[in-house]
């Protein structure tokens, strides 16, 4: 396996992992995301492979894309309460349901977690939907730690 920035080439994967990281949204909060929706459609992607701020990690297995990371730079400068920092935020991870539980996960996040020291960040911050299990031990298995807690009353 090896894990590489996504091209063109890659969005036939990145649209089928964008339905599968949805489909996980969907089954979670019905009442928030739609079934069968996607994040990005392919002129989005086409956009966010030249965004330099926007890198996207792809985990490739015999010529296929398998995986991807999805990340962001977040410079906060001279704000008035924040101090100034550098953070790779991870938008969005996925690994094709064919492929899990190979290490794939953990790889792409060892690279997010290089290029964010390529890149001088503090930090990698994520977010987990509440009810994602298997994602959040995934996450805590790798050292993260809870940040802030997003709460909500449904009308």
């Amino acid at each position: 396996m090896t894990i590489r920035f996504a091209c063109e080439n890659d969005i036939p994967q990145m649209l089928d992992l964008l339905l599968q990281v949805g489909e996980v949204h969907h089954q979670i909060r019905p009442d928030l995301f739609r079934a069968g929706a996607q994040k990005y459609d392919e002129a989005a992607l086409k956009r966010l492979l030249k965004t330099s701020d926007r890198p996207i990690l792809a985990a490739e297995e015999d010529g296929k894309m398998v995986g991807y990371a999805f990340c962001i730079l977040q410079v906060t400068k001279d704000d008035p309460v924040l101090c100034d920092r550098r953070v790779l935020y991870i938008d969005d991870l996925c690994v094709d349901k064919s492929h899990r539980g190979r290490g794939i996960a953990g790889a792409l996040y060892r690279r997010a977690l290089e290029l964010a020291r390529e890149l001088s960040c503090d930090a990698v911050t994520l977010n987990v939907w509440w009810g994602n299990d298997n994602a959040l031990r995934f996450y805590e298995n790798c050292g993260l730690q809870r940040q802030k807690i997003g709460m909500e009353k449904v009308l």
